[in-house]
C-alpha cells in the first residue's frame, strides 16, 4: 500500500511524526510531500530533525501569500505530483491550506483521500481553518476522527459511514516526548528564566488576534499585565504584524523568543505556571501535560480541555492577569484523546478500507 502524506505547517509535522514511524514499522510505502506553507527553519526543517521524521520526498516550496494564492499554488503543484505517484491513499492532516489543497487535488484526480483529525468544529465561520476542515471532511473518503465529540459532529453532517474513531496522534508524540524530556531534562537548552522563577508560556498567531492593530495591542498589553514573566514564542505572522503596527513584543514582564523545537516546547510547558494561547494544538498539549490554559478565542475545537477548568476561554481579555497563573485544577484529567496508540489505529484503518475497496472492485 502506498500512502502519500501532504503536510506544510508545524502542527502537521508533529502529527506526521508518529504516522511516519508507524508506517515504517508496518512496511507501508510512504511518500511525504511538503507544500512549503511553513518554510523557515524554526517552523519547518527543525521539526523534521527534532522529531526524527524522514526528509520530505517532494518539496513544493510554495511559501507565503494570501489564502487564495497559497492554496492555488499548492493545487497546481500537487496535480502533477499526484498524477505521477498514484497513491492508494492521499493522507491530509488538520485544517490548514495544505490540508484543503491536498484533498481537492486528490479528489479531482479520483484518488482516495483520508483526513486525519476529522470532525473538529469551532462553528466560527470567520476562521479560515473552519472552512478548510469542513470542506476537507466532505470531500474525503475516510474520516479519521480523534475524539467522540468529533465523531458526533461528523454524524450530524451525514458523514458517519466514512468516519472511524482512531484517537489523537498528537497524544502519541506528546506523551513520548514528555517521557524523553523527564528522563533527561539536562538535554534541553535552558530558557531565559532564573532557577525557581515562575513564568507563563504564550503564543499568538490567529488572524482575529493579529490582523487588527488595536486588537493586537490589547492582546500584548494584556500579556504584560500578568504578574509573572511571560515567554512569548513569536510566530512569523505575529512578527510581521507587530512590526507593521509598531508594537513592541519585549519589555517589562514580556520576553519574546523564536518558536521552540518540539522537545523544548514540551519542556517549557512542563516548567510553566500556565499557558496563554490562541493555538488549538497548544491547548491540547497543555492539557496532556497538565498545565492550565487561557485561550484568547470565543471558542475551541478541543472542547474536552474545558472540563474542570483546565482550559478557560477569555476572548475579551478581561481576566488574563488572574487566569494565567491560576492553580492547577484539583480534578483528575480525563483521557479523551486516546492512549497514545492512534498512529497504529490509522495504519489499520487505511489498510482495512483499501482491502474493502479492492474486494468491491472485483
Amino acid at each position: 500500500m502506498r500512502v502519500l502524506s501532504v503536510v506544510g505547517a508545524r502542527p502537521q509535522f508533529i502529527k506526521l511524526a508518529p504516522i511516519a514511524a508507524e508506517f515504517a514499522r508496518s512496511q507501508i510505502e510512504h511518500v511525504i510531500v511538503h507544500t512549503g506553507q511553513h518554510y523557515d527553519e524554526s517552523m519547518s526543517s527543525r521539526f523534521f530533525a527534532d522529531l526524527q521524521i524522514p526528509e520530505p520526498d517532494i518539496s513544493l516550496d510554495i511559501g507565503s501569500g494570501s489564502h487564495g494564492v497559497q492554496t492555488g499554488g499548492m493545487l497546481a503543484a500537487l496535480d502533477g505530483v499526484l498524477s505521477e505517484q498514484q497513491p492508494d491513499w492521499v493522507l491530509v492532516y488538520g485544517d490548514t491550506n495544505s490540508t484543503l489543497a491536498g484533498a481537492l487535488a486528490a479528489v479531482k484526480l479520483h484518488l482516495p483521500v483520508a483526513h486525519l483529525e476529522a470532525g473538529l468544529r469551532s462553528f466560527n465561520r470567520r476562521m479560515p481553518e473552519e472552512h478548510n476542515r469542513v470542506l476537507t471532511d466532505h470531500a474525503a473518503d475516510l474520516l479519521l476522527a480523534p475524539t467522540i465529540v468529533a465523531m458526533k459532529h461528523l454524524a450530524a453532517e451525514g458523514l458517519a459511514e466514512r468516519a472511524i474513531l482512531v484517537g489523537d496522534v498528537m497524544t502519541d508524540v506528546c506523551l513520548h516526548v514528555r517521557d524523553q524530556v523527564l528522563a533527561d531534562p539536562a538535554a534541553i537548552p535552558s530558557l531565559p528564566i532564573s532557577a525557581g522563577e515562575s513564568y507563563v508560556v504564550a503564543t499568538i498567531h490567529r488572524a482575529d488576534n493579529t490582523d487588527n492593530a488595536e486588537r493586537l495591542a490589547n492582546v500584548i498589553n494584556a500579556l504584560r499585565s500578568i504578574d509573572s514573566k511571560v515567554l512569548l514564542l513569536v510566530h512569523p505572522r505575529l512578527a510581521v504584524r507587530a512590526a507593521e503596527f509598531g508594537i513592541e513584543l519585549d519589555g517589562g514582564s514580556l520576553i519574546s523568543l523564536p518558536p521552540l523545537g518540539y522537545a523544548e516546547m514540551v519542556s517549557a510547558v512542563l516548567g510553566s505556571a500556565g499557558i496563554v494561547t490562541d493555538s488549538g494544538g497548544l491547548q491540547k498539549e497543555a492539557f496532556l501535560l497538565g498545565r492550565p490554559t487561557t485561550t484568547l478565542r470565543t471558542e475551541t475545537e478541543w472542547v474536552e480541555t474545558l472540563a474542570d477548568g483546565w482550559n478557560v476561554l477569555d476572548p475579551w481579555l478581561d481576566h488574563i492577569a488572574e487566569l494565567a497563573t491560576r492553580p492547577i485544577p484539583a480534578a483528575t484529567r480525563a483521557t479523551p484523546y486516546g492512549d497514545g496508540q492512534a498512529a497504529a489505529a490509522v495504519a489499520s484503518a487505511l489498510t482495512a478500507r483499501l482491502t474493502e475497496r479492492e474486494i468491491h472492485s472485483r
